[in-house]
């Protein structure tokens, strides 16, 4: 039987798993920009190559690119149903 909780943790996971390529995407925007990433330190350094992404597609474009909004719309999402799921668990 599927609850509320369980739903709203597999909307998280969707939701992770959307931030994963959206970050993938990025990371080869700015490859193909010229810029050095680190894919050992990926995790570590991920919000910095978003904050590059978006300045960067600030600057060609005078627009923030499509795929920062994704990525920062998949991790809010992630983390509020994650959270409310797992509030409605416990309770």
């Amino acid at each position: 039987m599927m609850t509320l909780s369980n739903v709203l943790i597999a909307i998280a996971l969707v939701s992770v798993a959307w931030g994963i390529v959206s970050s993938i995407v990025i990371v080869d925007a700015l490859q193909k920009r010229g810029v050095k990433v680190k894919w050992i330190l990926l995790r570590v350094l991920i919000i910095k190559y978003v904050g590059q992404y978006r300045k960067i597609t600030r600057t060609e474009t005078g627009r923030t690119g499509a795929w920062y909004y994704s990525f920062v719309f998949a991790m809010n999402l992630a983390l509020v149903t994650a959270i409310a799921g797992l509030v409605l668990r416990t309770a």
